[in-house]
């Protein structure tokens, strides 16, 4: 569904994306994971078209974005990161627009409109006027007016950024929902849990370029199952087991502090880029 080939875009002398190949999957939940500015948004506005492409090429839905940028926009639907919903407009009047804007005649506009809004539970908010509804609630219309136009993929840039935990686990389940009834997710998040819990495959993104590409799970089971923390003069050293057995030996053999947990998708990409995922 979205085939890139060696993408490259750079303002001035900062490369933010550099050398990107990748190929997603129809149907699949796919996430970019990266501390702020490693190049998730830039690569998500080139997908979309926002944003002019340096080199490279990309495809989505086999259609150039250059070549026939029309065709390959019609494939997206995009969540961005801030929000940019018209505060002064009703529910209605801003899922309207966009499918005005689409050219999607009287009928089956409306129609639509009512279903995805009882997709999203927000149908009886349909007259609520926007800046009367809760950042939660924007965020589900968001991802209604995405879909609007039936897109084959849709990209959410930092979907639940903000958000308290109860309502981001909402948020996950109406993106698995998504997912479920067909349509591709590129997801960029730098909520360490969110790509766990949602993603079938994640990249990590440093510097723009991709450094590593697999399921969660497989990118986990290199480091081993158990993590130890520990204090040491320098900060917190993380040891990594293959079993708790394991890992409980070693703590029982510490004279500090420590803590013993599951390795996360967070203790991946610090090993292999030295770096937080948030910075």
């Amino acid at each position: 569904m979205i085939h890139i080939e060696q993408l490259q875009k750079s303002y001035g002398k900062v490369k933010a994306v550099n050398g990107i190949d990748l190929r997603v999957e129809a149907g699949e939940l796919f996430a970019f994971l990266g501390p702020n500015g490693a190049g998730k948004t830039t690569t998500i506005r080139i997908l979309t078209g926002l944003t002019r492409i340096g080199s490279g090429r990309v495809r989505i839905g086999g259609h150039d974005i250059v070549a026939t940028p029309r065709e390959a926009k019609r494939q997206c639907g995009l969540v961005p990161q801030h929000i940019n919903l018209d505060s002064e407009l009703s529910v209605r009047e801003n899922l309207e627009i966009h499918g005005r804007l689409f050219g999607m005649e009287t009928p089956y506009r409306r129609r639509k409109i009512r279903e995805l809004l009882e997709y999203v539970e927000l149908l009886d908010r349909i007259d609520t006027l926007i800046k009367q509804l809760s950042g939660g609630l924007k965020r589900r219309l968001m991802i209604a007016r995405a879909l609007m136009h039936e897109p084959r993929v849709l990209f959410l840039d930092e979907p639940t950024v903000g958000l308290d935990p109860a309502i981001r686990r909402r948020i996950w389940s109406l993106i698995k929902r998504v997912q479920q009834d067909g349509t591709t997710i590129f997801l960029t998040t730098h909520y360490i849990e969110e790509a766990e819990f949602l993603a079938g495959r994640v990249a990590f993104l440093d510097q723009g370029r991709i450094v590593a590409l697999d399921s969660p799970q497989i990118l986990m089971a290199s480091l081993g199952e158990w993590a130890v923390d520990r204090m040491n003069g320098e900060g917190i050293e993380t040891r990594y087991f293959a079993t708790r057995e394991e890992a409980a030996g070693f703590t029982s053999s510490q004279d500090c502090g420590v803590t013993l947990r599951r390795v996360n998708l967070e203790d991946a990409f610090l090993h292999l880029t030295g770096k937080k995922v948030v910075s």
